[in-house]
Order: C-alpha cells, then sequence, then structure tokens
C-alpha cells in the first residue's frame, strides 16, 4: 500500500484521468473529491461490497 500525505486542497495523481484531492479535514473524517472520467466507478467500500454481493447473489 502505498501511503501519501496530503494537506487540504492539495491533490493525487492516478494515472492521467483521475484527480483525488482533500477537500477537509474534520476530526477522524477526511473529505475527499474525486474527478475522474464517465467510465471510471469510484465507490465507498462498504457500497462497493454491497454491489458485488447483490451480483453474486443474481448470478446464483
Amino acid at each position: 500500500m502505498l501511503i501519501l500525505t496530503r494537506r487540504v486542497g492539495e491533490t493525487v495523481m492516478i494515472g492521467d484521468n483521475v484527480t483525488i484531492t482533500v477537500l477537509g479535514v474534520k476530526g477522524n473524517q477526511v473529505r475527499i473529491g474525486v474527478d475522474e472520467p464517465r467510465d471510471v466507478a469510484v465507490h465507498r467500500e462498504e457500497i462497493y461490497e454491497r454491489i458485488k454481493n447483490e451480483q453474486t447473489t443474481e448470478e446464483s
């Protein structure tokens, strides 16, 4: 796992098309903004897991 340190307003680039910007930090929460092409899906982990579980259920 790559670990990076960023301050509010700073950005991380993933490839040429995805940017992640730290929008704010409040207590133990970090707000981030993700700018990605429409064909790249971005989900919180718990939502991604739910989608995967639903797909597995539908295939059964």
